[in-house]
């Protein structure tokens, strides 16, 4: 089936987060969607699929014009889509979320699950896919819970099928696999568009590729593009994607945490029995896949979390026990996972946010009294030194971009006189542009002799900033093992498979 969108405009309010936009995408083909968090791609999918209505343009499938009033119809026109976040009940069956929605019964109006299940193994094997129809979703990890997503848009028809950022939640492995799916259902005849912005995975599976930007098409690209092409459209200059630096320095041991251990509110641990150290001058990672409990980690380091036992020092100093203030006066910068909500407050302006947890005391405040010349002269070197792009230092900080919001955290947490920086997911939804500066900064940060933790996602950005990384996997650590260690071997340990040779913590 071919798929064809022109001129999609989308609006809220006065964004425009899709500007006529032109896309067809032919069967047996894989049609990448690249560009940059908030460039507008998953909202033109949504639109697709019935979720969201289109203010101008039209969708048509084999040159027919197509109306849709919610997903279902979408669905009924033969379009699937497999969500970042996986759309599934986790207590039932692969065979009952696979029917619900379009459950077919037998006499007396009882489920016909057999049907179902014939359904399930009937896909799986055309596909390869090894999926129990009888296994409980909860139990299943989490790359085969994503094929129990594609199993449930082919089990309706679909000859079209999104995947909108699929790789977000998987290993290196489960990402191979993955692509192959991708490639097996190309090959069968299905129209495929591939929502990313990960340049590696692009250049693996796409067969062309359309570059979002600020909800408008740039350009489209060839696979055999270069990452540095790729980076250049999404953002619109030249990038500089790898990340320069020496050699550590590594002075005595700054960071000791021994036997960490942290309870979620169920009292299950979600940090268990965790050990390591990081001297100053160097970058320790914690990768994983997301929901391994490195947020809570990072969140225990700098007292946003309670412990449950263990120990955190910072040069012989406990950590544990204290208050977010105390950690941050012990001199512990924090870049925290989701800066909107625990990084900045969105409508006091660019100055207030990079003084936030400065007010207190000299140099900001004497006799109760703030400085306000100046703040507002910090604040204005700041914004020239780490090019927070802003009408002004009176401007909300809520109407800036991701990127520039970020640097304005970044801003305010490197300007102290720092002993230890905790920043997880540091780039999380930033343009490839910003990405590039904060890894300088935090390199820099480093250079200058302070110990690093950096809590990533994404595999690039550890190999990229770490001089060793440390991999967890449902809480615990699976080993330490330097920067250079092989993707696939990463890759197995964020599996939970141990890799001992030339571990150390």
């Amino acid at each position: 089936m071919k798929l064809e969108l022109r001129g999609i405009t989308k609006r809220f309010g006065a964004l425009v987060a899709n500007d006529h936009i032109d896309l067809r995408v032919e069967p047996g083909e894989i049609h990448c969607l690249l560009g940059e968090n908030g460039a507008g791609k998953s909202t033109l999918m949504n639109v697709l699929y019935g979720l969201y209505t289109a203010d101008e343009g039209e969708i048509l499938l084999d040159d027919e014009v197509q109306r849709f009033t919610g997903p279902g119809d979408a669905m009924a026109a033969g379009i699937g889509m497999v969500h970042q976040h996986f759309m599934l009940i986790p207590v039932f069956t692969v065979a009952e979320n696979v029917m619900l929605g379009h459950e077919e019964t037998k006499a007396a109006g009882r489920l016909d699950l057999d049907a179902a299940r014939r359904r399930v193994r009937e896909i799986a094997d055309r596909f390869g896919f090894h999926v129990d129809p009888d296994a409980l979703v909860e139990d299943l990890p989490v790359g085969v819970q994503q094929r129990v997503e594609i199993i449930k848009a082919l089990s309706r028809d679909a000859r079209v099928l999104v995947f909108d950022e699929p790789t977000a939640v998987l290993t290196p492995q489960e990402t191979d696999e993955l692509m192959a799916v991708m490639r097996r259902l190309k090959e069968g005849g299905a129209a495929i568009v591939f929502i990313t912005h990960k340049l590696r995975e692009v250049r693996e599976v796409a067969d062309r590729i359309t570059v979002v930007r600020r909800g408008r098409i740039v350009g489209e690209a060839s696979p055999t593009s270069t990452d540095a092409e790729l980076a250049a459209l999404m953002v619109g200059r030249a990038v500089e994607l790898t990340v320069p630096k020496e050699a550590p320095r590594p002075t005595a041991s700054a960071l000791e945490v021994r036997g960490l251990e942290v309870t979620d509110p169920t009292g299950a641990v979600v940090v268990d029995d965790v050990s390591f150290t990081v001297r100053g001058g160097e970058v320790l990672v914690v990768a994983g896949v997301q929901g391994n409990g490195q947020t809570e980690l990072a969140e225990a380091l700098v007292g946003l979390q309670p412990a449950s036992g263990g120990s955190v020092t910072l040069d012989g100093t406990e950590l544990l026990g204290r208050s977010v203030r105390q950690v941050l006066d012990a001199g512990v910068g924090i870049v925290p996972e989701d800066r909107t909500h625990d990084g900045l407050v969105g409508a006091f302006t660019v100055a207030e946010n990079l003084v936030l947890d400065r007010t207190d005391g000299p140099p900001f405040a004497r006799a109760g009294q703030l400085q306000l010349g100046l703040r507002d002269r910090f604040a204005a070197e700041k914004v020239e030194e780490f090019d927070i792009r802003t009408q002004g230092i009176d401007t909300p900080v809520g109407r800036l971009s991701g990127g520039n919001q970020q640097k304005v955290v970044l801003a305010r947490e490197l300007s102290r006189d720092l002993r230890l920086l905790v920043a997880s997911q540091p780039t999380r939804g930033v343009d490839v542009g910003s990405i590039e500066f904060i890894h300088r900064r935090i390199v820099e940060t480093r250079d200058a002799g302070v110990p690093v933790v950096v809590v990533s996602t994404e595999l690039d950005e550890a190999v990229a900033l770490g001089d060793r990384i440390l991999v967890m996997y449902r809480g615990r650590v699976v080993g330490v093992v330097p920067a250079t260690t092989p993707r696939d071997v990463l890759g197995l340990m964020m599996a939970g498979i141990p890799q001992t040779e030339g571990a150390s913590a």
